[in-house]
């Protein structure tokens, strides 16, 4: 039975638990329509921190999903790096990069980080994993 797509997924790294959910939404400006995918990550148990808030906004060079050819989750440059935020590899390597620039989950207010400027440290660092093969079953 296929997973809920709106169901929190549960995620432990570095010993703490964490809920995520990924949303998909649509914002005007100036004129235009914009996509943005928004990985919220919520530490547990409830109440025991803030939530980090990672935030991909659709731009020149850059690509989130909106439509065919691309696939749900998928983001990054349309000439480097990418991940897809439904994989828990890439969730978890967003997560090392942003605690490695000073997010603490400890801190009880909610943390919105622009996801390009961690994008290109995550994926480096899911390549080095060995498993950045979306075709690699191990997971």
């Amino acid at each position: 039975m296929p997973r809920h797509p709106k169901r929190p997924r549960r995620l432990v790294a570095d010993g703490r638990a964490y809920l995520w959910t990924l949303r998909h939404t649509h914002h005007m400006a100036d004129g235009r329509q914009t996509c943005h995918e928004t990985l919220t990550l919520h530490p547990q148990p409830a109440g025991t921190g803030g939530s980090l808030r990672i935030v991909f906004t659709q731009g020149p060079g850059r690509f989130v999903p909106g439509g065919a050819p691309l696939g749900s989750g998928d983001v990054g440059y349309t000439q480097g790096a990418s991940l897809n935020l439904h994989e828990p590899g890439a969730v978890h390597a967003l997560l090392d990069a942003a605690s490695a620039r000073g997010w603490q989950p400890e801190v009880r207010r909610t943390v919105t980080i622009d996801g390009w400027s961690l994008l290109e440290s995550a994926a480096a660092a899911r390549a080095a994993s060995g498993r950045a093969d979306p075709t690699d079953r191990r997971r």
